[in-house]
């Protein structure tokens, strides 16, 4: 896999130009929206929600440069796991092949670099993130253990409706049980490829308090104090 910024002076451009993003990815399932949170909640910092402007990505792609991510489009809930085993999902995952990068760059370009931006987001690579960062220390993959993430996602998964939302007609119990096997896969790939590039996993088993890892990244990420108001 090659990055999408592979071009050095392309690179080097962006890398001047999100110097004041800072990035939370990882694998599902982490926390990675509590540590953001967390983190807005006590520094200087807008949030990014990578998962929310997935939707926009949607709507803005093409088949021709997007294939996997434009065969998304339209799908109804569950469409995407059904008939398939957890590797053909996660080889059809379009932020595997970084067709979600370019998306993430424009969104990131088009806002204020007067604050730094926490970007709270799962579908990115350290391949494909690397070449957008001045120092290692701007970004950091959460990973979670097997039984941390199965509580999370048990827990996200409670409500009937946010289930039949997610998963349709597809048993909720089956769906996950795919799910989790498509999720190792995507963190065994973050973690090797973290690895490689020299950038920065947590593991994350629910031993550490969430304002702990707060104030480790606020440290690691360079982060001021909000001003209180008045």
């Amino acid at each position: 896999m090659t990055s999408v910024f592979s071009d050095a002076g392309t690179a080097r451009v962006l890398k001047d130009r999100l110097a004041h993003v800072r990035w939370i990815a990882g694998g599902t399932g982490a926390g990675k929206s509590t540590l953001t949170q967390a983190l807005a909640d006590r520094y200087d910092v807008a949030v990014y929600q990578g998962d929310r402007a997935e939707h926009g990505w949607l709507e803005r792609c093409t088949p021709q440069r997007h294939p996997h991510l434009a065969g998304l489009r339209g799908l109804p809930p569950g469409a995407m796991w059904r008939g398939r085993t957890p590797d053909q999902v996660f080889q059809a995952m379009p932020s595997l092949h970084g067709e979600t990068v370019g998306f993430l760059v424009d969104d990131l370009l088009a806002k204020s670099d007067e604050r730094i931006i926490l970007v709270d987001y799962f579908g990115i690579l350290p391949d494909h993130l690397a070449p957008l960062l001045r120092r290692p220390d701007q970004a950091v993959f959460l990973l979670p253990t097997a039984e941390f993430r199965e509580n999370a996602l048990a827990a996200r998964y409670a409500d009937p409706a946010r289930a039949r939302a997610t998963w349709g007609t597809e048993q909720p119990a089956s769906a996950v049980a795919k799910r989790l096997l498509r999720d190792a896969l995507w963190d065994e790939e973050v973690r090797r490829q973290a690895l490689a590039r020299g950038l920065d996993t947590v593991v994350i088993d629910g031993s550490v308090p969430v304002s702990d890892l707060a104030e480790r990244n606020a440290t690691r990420f360079g982060l001021r104090r909000a001003t209180a108001p008045g």
